[in-house]
């Protein structure tokens, strides 16, 4: 690892601050991406700001448009473990709960969750030309073993995934990123929030340059009584995955009057399909249904020697999820294993 300079940060003017002074300069909370990062010698970080006692973005509350404010700097296992997050969000939590292991969601963040690499085998490769990790280099993915990457959004610069699994959630629920910087407070609405690879593969999201996370804003429709979360991967525990998706209804009996479909493991950003939606609207909540969307939500999909699969499975993922939907509490249960 390399040497690098570190201080502590009480406020988000002064987080601010440090990152203006020093271009090489990265906010510390967590770390568990970060550290990781350095460690390997692909994050080098000049100087560490520690924003860990930064107030303002500790808290998890309710907000003025009757949604709820994460902090940036509360905990994933804090979130997912809140109340009022159990209550109104349960889309949220189970996402949440489906990603890394308990010591990690102990120290992960809710501003670092947004903001984590792709787990691209070939981007930690330091030998391997990667163009996410330089620019101009290639893709080694397209021509490698691509088993993991992308199906959707992708370009011929890079095929990687990005491997969160709250943001699928936050996808769904439509959230706002608060950010502050050199230019004072914004937001950003979360589809716009990450970024497709097109010919900068480089950036991530929409940040820019020396703005923090200060909090996510969760609007008031939670989707508490009809949701589900899936998750397939290769293995049941702390792996990425490989599809995963999201969804949340709003039903009058079995009639559609709202849905939120969101996809993980398969694009350069949580994948939502707006046309997919409001085609479920006034729909039946059924198979065929569900069906119909998810050949609008796949479509364009492409897949590469080893990862052409996805396609299938995302598209019987999608189906499975809204029907585990319709009964959250028999679905969601700790071990229950639906069927594709």
């Amino acid at each position: 690892m390399n040497n690098f300079t570190y201080t502590k940060a009480q406020s988000t003017e002064e987080a601010v601050a440090g990152l203006a002074k020093n271009s090489q300069a990265e906010l510390l909370a967590g770390g568990t991406n970060l550290i990781d990062l350095m460690k390997y010698n692909l994050q080098h970080a000049e100087h560490l700001i520690d924003i860990n006692h930064v107030q303002g973005c500790q808290t998890i509350e309710e907000n003025s448009a009757g949604g709820i404010r994460l902090g940036a700097l509360v905990t994933n296992a804090d979130t997912a473990y809140h109340p009022l997050i159990g209550q109104r969000y349960p889309l949220l939590s189970k996402a949440i709960l489906a990603g890394a292991s308990a010591q990690i969601r102990n120290m992960a963040t809710n501003g670092g969750n947004l903001l984590q690499r792709t787990r691209c085998y070939y981007f930690y490769d330091a030998h391997a030309p990667c163009n996410k990790r330089e620019p101009g280099t290639g893709c080694s993915a397209l021509e490698g073993y691509n088993r993991i990457m992308a199906i959707l959004g992708t370009s011929p610069q890079c095929i990687a995934v990005f491997p969160s699994d709250m943001c699928v959630a936050l996808a769904a629920l439509e959230a706002v990123v608060r950010v502050k910087g050199p230019a004072g407070e914004r937001v950003i609405n979360f589809e716009d929030f990450h970024r497709l690879p097109a010919d900068t593969p480089h950036l991530d999201n929409s940040l820019q340059a020396g703005e923090m996370i200060t909090g996510i804003d969760l609007p008031e429709e939670g989707f508490e009584q009809n949701y589900s979360y899936l998750k397939l991967r290769d293995r049941n525990s702390y792996s990425f995955a490989l599809v995963s998706v999201a969804t949340g209804l709003k039903l009058s009996g079995d009639r559609i009057d709202l849905a939120r479909i969101a996809l993980g493991g398969v694009a350069h950003k949580p994948w939502r399909v707006k046309e997919a939606e409001e085609f479920l609207k006034g729909k039946t909540a059924s198979p065929e249904n569900f069906t119909k969307a998810a050949d609008l939500i796949l479509e364009g999909a492409v897949g590469f020697t080893h990862n052409a699969f996805k396609i299938e499975l995302a598209k019987r993922a999608i189906v499975r999820n809204g029907i585990m939907a319709l009964n959250p509490s028999e679905t969601q249960r700790p071990g229950a294993q639906p069927s594709l």
